[in-house]
C-alpha cells in the first residue's frame, strides 16, 4: 500500500522560533527526495519538528502521513505510525543491545506479539533479517549484540542505522546527513540499501545532504534547495550537480523585514 507524508505551510523551530517559514512538501512511497542548503537554512530543525524532539514547537501549519495528524502525537507514536529519522549524531544507549531494542520496536508497533514483545517464532525469522542486512551493507554482526551505538565509530553507526531501517520497514525515512563519517565503500553500501528500499516502494526516503556524492548513489527523484526555512528551487538530480558548481549564492532569499530594518551605519555622520 502506498503512503504519503503531506508537510503544508510548515512554522516552528527550537524554543518557538519560526527557523522553518512555511514549507510544503509531499513525499510518498517509492520517492527519493533530497534536500540541500546552507548551514542554519533550517534541515535538521526540519527533521526534529518531524519526528517531535522536545524544545522544539510547530507554531503553524500541518504534517499528516496517510492522513493521520503526526504532530498531535508524541515520537514514539510517530515512529509507531512508520515514520523513521536517521540522526546526524545517532545517540548511544549503554546497556541496550540493538538486537533487543529492535525486538522491542517491532513489538511495540504491533502484528504478531506477545506482552514481551514479538513471537518466539517471528523473533527467530527477525533475528536472521539483522544478521542479513548486517552484512549487506558490511556491519559486523557483533555489533547487534553490543549497546546501541557505544564505542562505533560515526561510519559504524550510519551503518547500524542503516540495518534498523531495513529491520523496521517504515512509511517514511528522514536520512539527516547519513554520509557523514562514511568512507567511499561505506557510502556505497548505505546508499544502494536504501535505494534499494525506496524503489521496491517500502520507503519514501527525504535525504538531507551537502554532498554531491551521496547523490551519486542514492539517486534522487527531486532535489530541493532550503534557504532560510524554506525550498526556494527544486529539480531534478541535475539540479545538485549545479549546486556542486555555483554554491547556494544564486538562491539567497532577501528577508523582507531584515530589509525593512536595514539601517545605513553612516547615516547619521555629517559630510
Amino acid at each position: 500500500m502506498s503512503s504519503q507524508l503531506v508537510i503544508t505551510d510548515l512554522h516552528g523551530g527550537p524554543d518557538g522560533k519560526n527557523i522553518l517559514q512555511g514549507l510544503t512538501l509531499t513525499i510518498k512511497s517509492g520517492e527519493v527526495h533530497a534536500l540541500m542548503g546552507p548551514n542554519g537554512s533550517g534541515k535538521s530543525t526540519l527533521s526534529h519538528l518531524l519526528m517531535g524532539r522536545p524544545g522544539y514547537q510547530v507554531t503553524s501549519g500541518t504534517v499528516t502521513l496517510d492522513g493521520v495528524d503526526i504532530l498531535a502525537l508524541p515520537t514514539w507514536q510517530r515512529a509507531q505510525a512508520g515514520l523513521f529519522l536517521g540522526l546526524q549524531y545517532p545517540t548511544e544507549v549503554p546497556g541496550v543491545p540493538v538486537r533487543e531494542m529492535l525486538m522491542a520496536s517491532l513489538g511495540a508497533r504491533g502484528g504478531s506479539q506477545t506482552a514481551q514483545g514479538v513471537s518466539e517464532v517471528v523473533g527467530s525469522e527477525v533475528r536472521a533479517l539483522m544478521d542479513a542486512e548486517a552484512d549487506r551493507i558490511g556491519f559486523d554482526r557483533r555489533f547487534l549484540d553490543r549497546p546501541l551505538n557505544v564505542g562505533l565509530s560515526g561510519g559504524e553507526k550510519k551503518r547500524n542505522e542503516t540495518v534498523q531501517l531495513a529491520v523496521l520497514a517504515p512509511k517514511i525515512a528522514i536520512l539527516d546527513e547519513i554520509d557523514s563519517g562514511l568512507d567511499v565503500d561505506a557510502l556505497r553500501a548505505v546508499s544502494r540499501r536504501v535505494l534499494e528500499q525506496a524503489r521496491s516502494g517500502q520507503v519514501g526516503v527525504l535525504a538531507i545532504t551537502h554532498y554531491q556524492r551521496l547523490l551519486d548513489e542514492l539517486t534522487p527523484d527531486v532535489v530541493h534547495v532550503f534557504v532560510k526555512g524554506r525550498i526556494v528551487a527544486s529539480g531534478g538530480p541535475e539540479l545538485a550537480r549545479e549546486l556542486e558548481k555555483t554554491g547556494y549564492e544564486p538562491y539567497a532569499v532577501d528577508d523582507p523585514a531584515d530589509q525593512a530594518t536595514a539601517k545605513d551605519p553612516f547615516s547619521d555622520i555629517p559630510f
